[in-house]
């Protein structure tokens, strides 16, 4: 493997074959100029990366609490820019976290949001895959409408997940941060753009980068690019930044695919495709078209 790549994050970790938080991280990482310092909240990440007594992390790193990642790096980066001040520190450090979506969209959201209303100056990366994985599928605020996890199964009485994703690059935008962007594992030239301007903009800065989730998603783990492309190309997961407010798609099709192309690629999704669920995908669509328009309008409400 490229040194490069792994010169913060090493291959000697326990994530499950096919996940694809590996790749995104190395991928970021490699794109910071400067020595990092990582607060990673408790998740898949953390479990896998760290299983003492060793760790895959080469770099300085700091182990949260699900709730805490970004006010442990606001204490970590504060403390740097004083000791800085004092001359105690001569090299320039970047400073990250990585969370999942259950830290990040849910019980880490309150310290997510304390840290870009103050500005500190980091990079807060959320590897979404939908769901409470490390704990065996419970629902997130991010599991899509109509999926199935052991906290909204499918049943007589239900279709699995009956509320809408939470849209957190609004959320996010709602803090007035000078760079927000949505990424893809599947599209890591792009990923590395944006890894690359969120390390060169001083500030706070946000990454959302989509990363299946083979084992509860339930998909062959060769299958984990293929099927984060078409999260893009059915237009579920669009690939856009915003910078000073101004929002701009990074990729798009005049034809997108239907959302049976993705849906179908999933176990989580299988029940939707009975005859008891019929009118759900149809609503999924009308939802997933509801989403671009908005995107699409804010996007040409900027574009010169």
């Amino acid at each position: 493997m490229n040194k490069e790549l792994t010169k913060n994050f090493a291959s000697g970790h326990s994530a499950c074959a096919g996940c694809a938080f590996p790749t995104i991280v190395r991928t970021i990482l490699a794109e910071s100029p400067d020595p990092v310092v990582v607060s990673n909240a408790t998740g898949c990440l953390e479990v896998t990366s760290t299983l003492y007594p060793y760790t895959a992390w080469k770099n300085s790193y700091i182990h949260s609490a699900f709730e805490n990642a970004s006010a442990t790096i606001s204490g970590v980066e504060r403390a740097y820019k004083a000791l800085a001040k004092k001359g105690k520190m001569k090299k320039k450090i970047k400073f990250v976290v990585f969370g999942g979506d259950g830290g990040t969209y849910d019980i880490g959201l309150q310290s997510l949001s304390g840290a870009l209303e103050r500005g500190h100056d980091f990079l807060y990366v959320v590897y979404d895959n939908g769901g409470y994985m490390n704990t065996g599928n419970q629902r997130s605020s991010a599991t899509p409408y109509g999926a199935a996890t052991e906290t909204t199964p499918d049943g007589k009485e239900s279709f699995g997940k009956v509320e809408m994703r939470k849209n957190l690059m609004e959320i996010v935008n709602a803090h007035h941060i000078k760079y927000a962007a949505q990424a893809n594992v599947a599209y890591l030239a792009d990923l590395k753009k944006k890894a690359k301007k969120a390390f060169e903009t001083e500030g706070p800065v946000f990454l959302s980068v989509f990363s299946p989730c083979t084992n509860n998603w339930k998909f062959p783990t060769s299958q984990y690019v293929a099927i984060a492309k078409l999260a893009t190309e059915t237009n579920f997961w669009p690939l856009y930044e915003i910078e000073d407010g101004k929002y701009k798609i990074n990729w798009s099709t005049e034809n997108p695919k239907p959302i049976e192309e993705f849906l179908k690629t999933q176990g989580r999704f299988k029940h939707l495709f009975s005859e008891k669920n019929k009118g759900v995908i149809p609503e999924m669509q009308r939802i997933l078209n509801d989403e671009w328009n908005r995107l699409a309008e804010k996007n040409n409400l900027h574009s010169v």
